[in-house]
């Protein structure tokens, strides 16, 4: 019991480390990928938005198709090795991109990384499977922080090297740094749960992938939420340095301002994620939902109505706090109805219904913005989220309860 309580401990703190390095490889290009695109040839402002918006949407659809392939070579060969090969892939198509000429190899090359964006979701499932259920909860949401914080620095350091170096040195230095990554994956983690190998014969498999669980409609739910909770996420990307500008009427420095903004859910869903799901664990993950829900809702609406920077900010904080009471929560609660052998395919799932969330996202919040202004964009953010609330609390009464669902 104490060799295999060190033994997920270990890969807790590994997998962290790791995970903050691909949340980092995952965010860095954002305040460059547009200027990247305009050293490769000579665009009209048109071609690059469009440019830059099929080169930004492709990794995440490609992501969504791959994430599950991912899953069930996972639940096959086990997740370290899985771990090795999405991180050292990643890796060669980083230092690929680094040679680019043409916007259109870009777009394959980013399409790359998508197909290789499976390590995050497969070093959750391999800490689910090894921590103790009635902790789960707190022991994802402290790995979740990983990823996180690697996607809040994300964007501040890509910038950064990019200003110092170039940006296709950033590129070269991120694939080292995912190559060290698949290194560490290899040789510090210990998978002390082993593949299912009836699986890998490929009997239980035969009745899809619902037919694995006792509550099938639950898992489906939750599915479609980690849709709809990055889905509102995504919408604010594409236009919150926009709206900041607004704010701030064109003057001062929107940039670094609206860069702060952007990180402001970040810190507090570091700061917030590991007490919320200590809380779950010891009051019912099923209660931390649907508290999350509201107050998500309570926390986007008032962002289309108040035109003022420092309720903004306050508010964009807040929702880091929603976050952290949703995504660790639905994946709780995906850990504590699945089998250990379908662990890797739920991950997996629910990586790929995140990822479209992604994509729709940003479509979602540039198309709102286009046609109503941007603070429609909040208002309609808080109205999905409402609907999705309504669908968790009748179609699945079971999470109503304090202990139910796990």
């Amino acid at each position: 019991m104490e060799e295999h309580q060190a033994v997920w401990r270990r890969n807790l703190f590994v997998l962290w480390g790791c995970t903050f390095v691909a949340g980092i490889a995952f965010s860095e290009v954002g305040p460059f990928l547009s200027l990247f695109i305009s050293q490769l040839g000579e665009f009209s402002h048109q071609q690059l938005n469009f440019y830059s918006g099929i080169i930004y949407a492709v990794s995440f659809l490609v992501t969504a198709f791959m994430a599950p392939a991912w899953g069930k070579l996972a639940g096959r060969r086990g997740h370290r090795i899985i771990l090795f090969f999405t991180a050292g892939g990643m890796a060669v198509v980083y230092i690929l991109t680094g040679f680019v000429h043409s916007v259109w190899l870009l777009f394959f090359a980013r399409a790359g990384i998508g197909a290789f964006s499976g390590y995050i979701p497969n070093a959750q499932a391999l800490v689910a499977a090894q921590v103790p259920r009635e902790s789960s909860g707190r022991i994802l949401g402290t790995l979740m922080t990983g990823s996180t914080s690697g996607v809040l620095v994300g964007p501040v350091l890509g910038g950064l090297l990019a200003h110092i170096f170039s940006s296709r040195q950033t590129f070269f230095i991120t694939g080292g740094l995912l190559l060290l990554v698949a290194v560490l994956s290899v040789t510090l983690v210990r998978e002390s749960v082993h593949p299912d190998k009836t699986r890998a014969a490929g009997n239980p498999g035969r009745g899809g992938f619902l037919k694995q669980f006792q509550n099938p409609r639950l898992i489906m739910v939750l599915l479609v939420s980690t849709l709809i909770v990055q889905l509102g996420n995504s919408s604010i990307f594409p236009i919150i340095s926009l709206y900041v500008k607004q704010l701030m009427h064109g003057h001062g420095a929107i940039t670094i301002i609206a860069g702060v903004i952007s990180a402001l859910p970040g810190i507090s869903n570091i700061m917030a994620a590991p007490r919320l799901g200590q809380y779950g664990d010891r009051h019912g993950s099923g209660r931390l939902l649907i508290m999350g829900y509201l107050f998500a809702v309570l926390v986007y609406l008032p962002q289309g109505f108040f035109a003022s920077l420092w309720i903004l900010g306050i508010l964009r904080f807040l929702v880091g706090i929603s976050d952290a009471a949703l995504f660790p929560t639905i994946q709780t609660l995906l850990t504590k109805n699945s089998p250990h052998e379908a662990l890797s395919d739920v991950f997996a799932w629910n990586q790929s219904f995140q990822a479209l969330g992604s994509m729709f996202g940003a479509l979602w919040g540039g198309a709102v913005a286009g046609y109503f202004g941007y603070n429609a964009v909040f208002i309609s953010t808080a109205l999905l989220l409402l609907i999705n609330f309504v669908m968790l609390w009748f179609t699945e009464p079971s999470l109503r309860k304090a202990k139910s669902a796990g």
